[in-house]
């Protein structure tokens, strides 16, 4: 998934690694957000299937998992950050 200049600084900045992007590009959970874009983030099913994948090493993953990002319309990811509050589902 590409992503945008922002999205690559942002990450830089926040210490999100890209393993944990990708991670979540292929377990995490969708919420749209407005525009197309939608909040990919870990919730509690994405959290089993990141611990079904990477098996013994889902006990160091797991402290790093507090992250979301937001991807347009065009699959392209625009940012990316760590969760402060609770994500309320509709």
């Amino acid at each position: 998934m590409k992503m945008s200049e922002h999205a690559r600084i942002r990450s830089q900045q926040r210490a999100i690694p890209p393993i944990l992007i990708d991670l979540l590009m292929q377990f995490g959970a969708c919420e749209a957000v407005g525009k197309g874009a939608t909040k990919m983030y870990f919730d509690k099913a994405a959290r089993k299937r990141v611990k079904a994948y990477a098996g013994p090493l889902a006990g160091l993953l797991n402290e790093h998992l507090d992250v979301y990002a937001v991807v347009s319309a065009e699959s392209q990811i625009i940012t990316t950050a760590h969760l402060t509050e609770r994500v309320n589902r509709h």
